[in-house]
């Protein structure tokens, strides 16, 4: 078929939100095998929310080459899932009275800053804020930590709080992509409109 009606599609996993989304996945399947009881229902709500997050994005990727409005909808309910997986995790802080790192908090950006591409460059990340603390931080950076809060932490706080900064920027270039392609659906249409045009320009061949 013309390229005109059937446009490119797939291609996933080029995807920037793919690829952190599936990283989020990974860390959180480590954290419930690690930190949740798994024969909790916590643990699969949990696991199954950050694999629908992946899983989502890739079957809107493949399903944008014949609708539009499916691919919108299925990168909207991958943004949903992940929304849920962060509430867990918070959660799972607020219960074991383990404090939430702030988004400005200096830590979570050493990770974002490492742009970690597998589960075990965020397990280094980790091993290093629980050995070194806020003295892995230069001064600016060790002052805007509140007093208040430990400078070695647990590892449960500071796998949770990882996988919050995570989620974030997951959750960012989703906005992000819903948007463009709400855009491109209100400008371009979809399959319908495609096919029709393409049927008008045979018959005015």
């Amino acid at each position: 078929m013309p390229d005109s009606l059937i446009p490119k599609h797939g291609g996933y996993r080029k995807l920037k939100s793919f690829q952190v989304s599936e990283l989020v996945y990974d860390v959180t399947a480590r954290f419930c095998d690690k930190y949740i009881d798994r024969r909790s229902r916590t643990h699969d709500q949990m696991v199954q929310a950050a694999r629908s997050g992946v899983q989502n994005i890739a079957e809107g990727s493949q399903a944008s080459g014949t609708s539009k409005k499916m691919e919108l909808k299925l990168t909207n309910v991958a943004r949903a899932s992940l929304e849920e997986l962060r509430r867990d995790y918070e959660d799972f802080l607020r219960q074991r009275n383990l404090p939430q790192w702030d988004r400005t908090d200096p830590r979570r950006a050493d990770l974002i800053a490492r742009r970690p591409a597998t589960a075990d460059a965020v397990a280094a990340w980790a091993r290093d804020m629980k050995k070194n603390g806020q003295n892995g931080l230069n001064g600016q950076a060790k002052q805007s930590i509140p007093s208040t809060r430990s400078i070695s932490p647990d590892y449960p706080e500071i796998a949770a709080n990882g996988a919050l900064a995570l989620i974030m920027v997951a959750c960012s270039l989703l906005d992000r992509q819903v948007a463009a392609q709400a855009t491109a659906f209100e400008k371009e249409g979809g399959f319908t409109e495609r096919l029709y045009k393409t049927r008008q320009a045979a018959r005015n061949a």
